[in-house]
């Protein structure tokens, strides 16, 4: 058990279990009340600078604590520099992208069984991007079954695609290869899937798009076409928050212990 003490400050689900997650490693954990005196405020994903009354917790935090957030905002950032305050994006970690693409990838998965009508067994499903959410979704979707096409920019990344068993096309290919398929989704944060792809899918096709916003779809041109295309943003804490909670605190430990080795070499 260390002294060191966590405020982790938000009330959904994901920091609860993170706060449980810290606990169990050995730290004490608080609530946002207890911010003055913490040696780190683990902040919510994302972080906006008017949520959660972050002026105040930045301006009472104790000297030299950590601030530890998710996508802070340039303004959340701007005022733990004002506060003297050193903020931390624990979502810029690799090692979370990697976890968060697994809950991703379910979510995503209970969306299609949810929405079609048919197996996904031998189901052509189109994936565009193969990034780490890319990646746990198509190999998910091989293992059920499903006839993978991965389109992505990249030619090490469709190769990639293929070795783990799925088709690849490069993504100038898409309204082209788009008449094959009646499922789409889509993780690339840019307009991918424009009125000439869309007007190519089948008739009532189903797109579900994981990417940031704004992302990958024209929302509008879909819906004329007669598409069904559903943002699915945030799919971790919505569909395994006990999960999302336990892989920002894996997160932030590890930020920390780096820290401290790196302070130990110094």
């Amino acid at each position: 058990m260390t002294e060191k003490l966590f405020a982790v400050v938000g009330d959904d689900a994901r920091q609860a279990a993170a706060g449980r997650a810290l606990a169990r490693a050995g730290y004490r954990v608080g609530g946002p009340g207890q911010a003055a005196w913490a040696d780190y405020l683990l902040l919510p994903l994302p972080l906006d600078a008017e949520a959660v009354g972050l002026a105040g917790l930045l301006r009472h935090a104790k000297p030299g604590a950590l601030a530890l957030a998710g996508k802070p905002s340039p303004r959340a950032l701007e005022m733990a520099a004002e506060a003297g305050v050193e903020m931390m994006d624990y979502f810029a970690r690799e090692e979370l992208t990697i976890r968060n693409a697994i809950p991703t990838a379910e979510g995503c998965i209970g969306i299609l069984l949810e929405r079609r009508v048919r197996t996904l067994w031998r189901a052509p499903v189109l994936v565009t991007g193969y990034g780490p959410v890319g990646q746990a979704l198509a190999v998910r979707l091989t293992a059920l079954g499903a006839r993978v096409t991965v389109a992505a920019r990249r030619a090490s990344q469709r190769a990639l695609a293929q070795s783990q068993g799925a088709a690849a096309i490069p993504l100038t290919g898409l309204a082209a290869a788009a008449p094959g398929f009646d499922t789409v989704v889509n993780t690339i944060p840019a307009l991918v899937l424009t009125r000439p792809v869309l007007a190519a899918l089948q008739p009532g096709s189903l797109i579900v798009d994981l990417a940031s916003r704004p992302g990958g779809t024209d929302f509008a041109a879909a819906a004329a076409l007669g598409h069904t295309a559903l943002p699915a943003l945030s799919l971790p804490a919505r569909c395994a928050p006990e999960s999302a909670g336990e892989y920002v605190a894996d997160t932030v430990l590890e930020i920390i212990r780096e820290r401290a080795e790196q302070e130990a070499a110094e």
